[in-house]
């Protein structure tokens, strides 16, 4: 299984956390579900000027980060949470158009993960 077309998706780093390719491919499928969901209401909510309800939304994706994302997604993940616990909503929409197409291309690495033929 190759993953050198993934460009914010790890395989190798989830492989370290979980240690099988049954969990992490079990996990695939949550975070699919998770960025599905998740991405949407986050950008509802920063449009919104709601940086509590983004913040919550920023702080799940800082916890599966580490186990998924490639180093400075990881980075970038932490970065704009960590500016979300503050009060300048416009600095965090700011940070999140460059975060959020990251994001997306992880769901979309995700969705090719998940159909990729084992």
């Amino acid at each position: 299984m190759t993953t050198a077309s993934h460009t914010c998706l790890s395989i190798d780093r989830a492989m370290e956390y979980v240690g099988d390719m049954q969990g992490v491919m079990a996990l695939l499928g949550t975070l699919q579900q998770s960025l599905q969901d998740d991405l949407p209401q986050l950008q509802a909510r920063l449009d919104a000027g709601d940086l509590p309800g983004a913040n919550r939304l920023l702080h799940q994706l800082k916890g599966f980060a580490p186990v998924f994302c490639v180093d400075p997604l990881v980075a970038e993940v932490v970065r704009v949470e960590g500016l979300s616990k503050g009060t300048d909503v416009q600095a965090v929409r700011t940070a999140y158009e460059h975060l959020g197409p990251q994001l997306h291309q992880l769901l979309t690495e995700v969705r090719g993960q998940l159909a990729a033929p084992r």
